[in-house]
């Protein structure tokens, strides 16, 4: 269960639309990972290419049932994940978002296929669900996880279970270096 202080952070975050932000200048975001095809080999390859990006700290990755499936059309399991990354170099949101695009081609994303049986693979998927903003002062800490400094996605929010799990771990985490 959540602590109530904890869920009062999550209700007092700034949310913007990620339009909005699109030219804004982008320090460190939190992601959600997802794939029920192949996590195995997707994930790793993911992770691999976001540390190129800068520091990266990982949750506990969770297996989860597709909430689409039904008793007559079952759905493969996700593998999720949030991963927190501080960029080495500060980079637009809109940038950001087209690198991602590209970590999900190289995993081979087929964003309109769907298998006869009507059940998408999703190979890789990268949510951006926190944004903050790159500031001007160098001096700041770059593990620093204050919830008054990040903005949350309009179009993420609420989170699923999974991904306050993994923020929640990420937090704690990032609050005890």
């Amino acid at each position: 269960m959540t602590h109530k202080a904890l869920a009062d952070l999550f209700e007092s975050l700034t949310s913007c639309e990620p339009e909005g932000l699109q030219a804004q200048p982008i320090s460190a975001v939190l992601l959600a990972l997802g794939s029920n095809h192949d996590a195995d080999i997707h994930l790793p390859r993911v992770r691999k290419c976001l540390a190129n990006l800068g520091d990266i700290t990982l949750s506990t990755a969770f297996q989860n049932p597709d909430f689409t499936a039904t008793m007559e059309l079952p759905k493969p399991d996700y593998t999720n994940q949030c991963v927190y990354l501080s960029l080495a170099t500060p980079i637009t949101l809109q940038e950001l978002q087209q690198t991602f695009k590209q970590f999900e081609c190289e995993c081979e994303r087929q964003r309109l296929t769907e298998l006869p049986t009507g059940i998408k693979q999703v190979t890789m998927d990268i949510d951006i669900l926190l944004v903050k903003l790159a500031k001007k002062n160098s001096l700041s800490k770059n593990k620093e996880f204050e919830w008054s400094k990040w903005i949350t996605m309009a179009d993420r929010h609420p989170f699923k279970a999974h991904e306050r799990a993994g923020i929640e771990e990420l937090k704690a985490g990032i609050d005890s270096v």
